[in-house]
């Protein structure tokens, strides 16, 4: 009994950072997977032609560039968890406003709208993990566990979340079951990142 005790604790050891890598990877891909698909198409059906949609996309894109290694950049000092704490928090708090101001057909209020959610959302949660998953691990198994929980994350998150966005939309007849699978998917990773332990300041041995 003891010798499956001490098994326990050595596989929890290597492999206990994973589970919460798994559920708040997965709800931060499926989240970022669902807008993706459903923002482009939404704001062309409320009027922008698409070359003022490819200006919106590159004002996102160069945007990211500065926003998450900033927040990368926060996370040494403040620590990782606060990161993916106040991520899902704004997401709750964002997940309806970003409709409403994409549907207002104002250009600069559209592009705000893209640029905070997908930055202080998605970017604030995105930016610290390189940092955060592989401190998670101890050495042994810390590229293969970083490297498992991200992709297997990656393939189920962002492989169903465009089906699973186009559903809701097609359910509820607009974008409210996106807002609210936002806020589920927002609490899921809150819990996630409450129960994960924080890594900042921590010794790579």
């Amino acid at each position: 009994m003891s010798r499956l005790v001490a098994r326990i604790r050595r596989w929890h050891t290597r492999w206990g950072a994973l589970l919460p890598i798994l559920v708040v990877e997965f709800v931060v891909l499926l989240g970022f997977g669902a807008l993706l698909p459903v923002l482009p198409l939404y704001v062309v059906q409320h009027g922008v032609d698409l070359p003022t949609l490819g200006l919106i996309i590159g004002a996102w894109a160069i945007a990211k560039l500065g926003a998450e290694p900033f927040f990368g950049w926060l996370s040494d000092r403040i620590g990782r968890r606060p990161m993916y704490i106040l991520g899902a928090l704004f997401t709750i708090a964002f997940a309806f406003p970003l409709f409403w101001m994409l549907e207002s057909k104002s250009v600069a209020l559209i592009i705000t709208a893209v640029i905070v959610a997908m930055n202080f959302g998605h970017g604030m949660m995105f930016g610290p993990e390189s940092a955060y998953f592989p401190e998670l691990f101890g050495a042994r198994v810390r590229y293969s566990g970083a490297s498992f929980g991200f992709q297997v994350s990656a393939a189920l998150g962002g492989g169903f979340s465009p089906i699973i966005a186009t559903a809701m939309v097609g359910y509820f007849g607009g974008t409210t079951g996106v807002s609210v699978m936002m806020i589920i998917l927002a609490l899921i990773t809150l819990a996630a990142a409450l129960a994960a332990r924080e890594t900042k300041g921590e010794a790579l041995t």
